[in-house]
């Protein structure tokens, strides 16, 4: 299956999991719920928005950084994120990501069942 972005509806969420800013979802529509993927969506992230520190307590998540610069918090270590980085967050794990450049960082997730 092909998703376009232009296919792909966006939703605006504000201050996500107590973070900052408006951050814009494009989501790949899930036709159900029989296989192992919960979420998959290009996110895009205005300079100084954020997503907020948050576990994943019963799933795991990766994101494919695409273009711009975060600031990665996984557990207590911070990271400097940059196009063509590949994060993996485990089931039990948390982490948050911020835009710390001065263009949309910019990135696909996917977050499946564990």
């Amino acid at each position: 299956m092909t998703i376009l972005k232009q296919s792909s509806e966006q939703v605006i969420r504000e201050n996500m999991r107590g973070g900052k800013g408006k951050i814009a979802f494009y989501y790949v529509p899930i036709p159900d719920d029989k296989g192992a993927i919960k979420m998959a969506s290009r996110i895009e992230l205005d300079p100084g928005a954020s997503i907020g520190l948050h576990e994943h307590t019963d799933d795991e998540e990766v994101y494919a950084i695409m273009s711009g610069k975060g600031l990665l918090t996984d557990g207590s270590t911070e990271i400097e994120v940059n196009p063509g980085d590949i994060l993996l967050t485990r089931k039990g794990m948390s982490h948050s990501i911020k835009n710390i450049g001065d263009v949309p960082l910019v990135f696909f997730a996917v977050i499946a069942k564990k």
